[in-house]
């Protein structure tokens, strides 16, 4: 005998404190950095394990493409092993996440025989005659099967699997998918499935469902947002590389003109050189920005960097009114970093602030102890400040306000900071100035 259920919108019991555990962990594991079959394992040890639905076993299923799929199955394999995990389960220092660790390692468990005999077990979703575990996902409906061996609809292959006389089958649905299915049953205790069983069973394939579904719909959203970036890129640097080609092929043409005078061709000459030099310096700062690989940290001296940071700024400054100033707190020598990517990073930063000054200002390096765990230099300007319409986007590549900027330079400093082991915070306010910390661990 089957009997059929649309799956639960399900209300907590007054005395619901089995429940409320039980959701509990589904609630925790989900923002813990699991796989996505990590989680599912989670679910299937919340119906199976201690003081969880009361099931005995746990079978998973998943949809690939046209078929169900085997993808593991929990709980003992035997009654003699059901007494031992269940001896195990029932001390006070046994908690779930242990549970956890002991069904992901079963698992993994190649010798394992319920581990052996699910990875065989497939079903066609779309047979003329569906066997039941299909039938439930197809018909996204939970399916009570009583009396196993007497119904028809039963496969006999999955009854020879599953050999019990009842189960139960949540399909794991969204509004628009299916995505697998959960058979439960009670193989070794042989306790009948009761209906407050079969409800909270259904909130669990719902949970299930609906955690699948978030899961693809964020990675189609990542490849999406990584699609649009490596448009956005390819169009950005097809259009950098793009005007100094087109000046050198004009002027190309002009060259191999019969009637151009002496003083022309060097002049042109003079120009394609200056154009070629352009094209390298984009290939060379592409090349940084994507080649970052911070293989060593060494002490580096910072009143020295700052010393060669202010030499290589200082034609920039000429002909000015702006004031260039370091400063490193007394007892601070050094931070462990690459100085070729600190002094990259800090070029960047400091040019930053010279553009936004224009021809007048301050700009300071500064080197200070935030406290015990972290060493900041920064990078102060009393400039116009950052556009509040740009503060969520001034570390992401390819944005510039400059017209013939990459927008590489604080995108540049971000990545360094993070392959560092380290953090950049910006500190902003229109008209007023901004400043920039580089944070890296002390020692």
């Amino acid at each position: 005998m089957i009997e059929r259920y649309h799956p639960f919108r399900h209300q907590l019991h007054q005395s619901g404190s089995r429940e409320l555990q039980i959701f509990s962990i589904l609630a925790q594991s989900f923002f813990q950095p699991f796989t996505l079959k990590d989680n599912l394992m989670v679910i299937l040890t919340a119906l199976t394990a201690g003081s969880g639905l009361g099931f005995n076993r746990a079978m998973l299923f998943l949809v690939d493409g046209d078929r169900l799929k085997g993808e593991f199955w929990l709980g003992p394999a035997s009654p003699e092993e059901a007494a031992s995990l269940w001896q195990i389960l029932s001390t006070h220092e046994i908690g779930y996440a242990e549970i956890i660790d002991y069904n992901r390692k079963l698992l993994l468990d190649e010798n394992n025989p319920l581990v052996q005999k699910i990875k065989r077990v497939s079903f066609p979703l779309h047979a003329p005659q569906p066997s039941l575990p299909a039938l439930a996902a197809s018909s996204r409906e939970i399916i009570h099967v009583r009396d196993a061996f007497n119904e028809p609809l039963v496969d006999p292959h999955f009854l020879e699997l599953i050999n019990v006389d009842e189960f139960l089958c949540i399909p794991l649905l969204s509004p628009d998918d299916i995505f697998g299915e959960i058979i439960l049953d009670n193989a070794i205790t042989r306790q009948p499935i009761k209906a407050q069983d079969i409800e909270l069973a259904s909130l669990c394939g719902l949970t299930a469902g609906n955690y699948i579904y978030i899961t693809k719909l964020q990675q189609r959203i990542v490849e999406m947002k990584k699609q649009a970036a490596l448009g956005e890129m390819a169009m950005f640097v097809t259009h950098q590389l793009r005007n100094p080609l087109v000046i050198i092929g004009g002027f190309v043409d002009q060259l191999l003109s019969p009637d151009l005078d002496e003083k022309k061709k060097m002049r042109n000459l003079r120009i394609i050189k200056e154009e070629i030099a352009r094209l390298e310096q984009i290939m060379n700062r592409l090349t940084r920005f994507f080649r970052i690989e911070i293989r060593e940290k060494v002490p580096v001296n910072l009143r020295e960097i700052f010393k060669i940071t202010v030499e290589t700024v200082k034609p920039l400054i000429k002909s000015t009114r702006i004031n260039l100033e370091t400063e490193v707190e007394p007892g601070l020598s050094h931070v462990f970093s690459d100085p070729v990517y600190l002094g990259e990073a800090l070029r960047n930063l400091v040019e930053n602030s010279l553009e936004a000054l224009k021809d007048r200002g301050l700009v300071r390096l500064r080197a200070f102890r935030e406290n015990e765990e972290w060493i900041v230099i920064s990078v102060e300007d009393n400039g116009p400040g950052i556009p509040e319409f740009l503060k969520d986007k001034i570390f992401e590549a390819f944005t510039s306000t400059k017209e013939k900027g990459l927008g590489l330079g604080l995108a540049y400093v971000k990545r360094f900071m993070e392959a560092s082991g380290g953090f950049i915070r910006v500190e902003s306010q229109e008209g007023r100035g901004t400043i920039i910390k580089l944070y890296f661990k002390a020692g």
